[in-house]
């Protein structure tokens, strides 16, 4: 929701650095930030929150750093995008099940399983359609042809939040794991309804 807003402020925090690393592949930051997230997600199972929490902020500050080197020193790349959002995917599915396995119970496995499938159908909603949108800029040049995806009540940043809750408050995770859910669910139909009105 708040993702377009934040990206300009991200690229500010981040140029100093990335200005120093004109001779660092993109790609290099990118497999960096997945050892961070797998990291926190064994953390998590060992009960050892705070180090989980720390690890997954660094996972999500290189994620951030990956896109402003790239764009800074013209390293920008399809693979490097491709290879971003795949690895992306793994951290996000990593940790919560990481947090399960530190105290494993039918009701949070469940739980897991519910979550896990809003993360898969919201792929779907969003990654076939941001196909479409391509192919359709394509046969129109005056049109960006960037990847686009309709914005929706939960985007990247409410994401980074709600993990955080996840390792801030685990005792509560059922719960936490079933309202997130809720919330991906909601932004699945909200763009189901936009990509009606855009596609029809």
């Amino acid at each position: 929701m708040f993702d377009t807003y934040l990206r300009n402020a991200k690229d500010r925090i981040g140029e100093p650095l990335a200005r120093r690393m004109s001779r660092v592949d993109p790609s290099t930051i990118t497999l960096i930030a997945l050892a961070f997230g797998i990291g926190s997600a064994v953390f998590a199972a060992r009960g050892l929150y705070g180090w989980g929490l720390a690890f997954w902020l660094l996972n999500r500050a290189l994620d951030g750093l990956d896109g402003t080197l790239a764009r800074m020193h013209n390293k920008q790349g399809d693979f490097g995008g491709y290879l971003d959002i795949l690895l992306d995917y793994l951290a996000y599915a990593a940790l919560p099940i990481g947090v399960v396995l530190g105290a494993p119970t039918p009701d949070r496995y469940l739980a897991l399983a519910v979550m896990l499938a809003a993360f898969y159908v919201n792929a779907a909603s969003w990654m076939y359609l941001a196909a479409i949108l391509e192919k359709r800029a394509a046969h129109a040049p005056e049109t960006q042809t960037t990847i686009v995806m309709p914005a929706g009540l939960i985007g990247g940043f409410e994401t980074i939040l709600a993990y955080c809750a996840f390792l801030l408050f685990p005792v509560y995770i059922i719960g936490l794991f079933y309202f997130f859910s809720a919330l991906v669910f909601i932004t699945i139909i909200q763009r189901l309804l936009w990509a009606r009105r855009a596609l029809a």
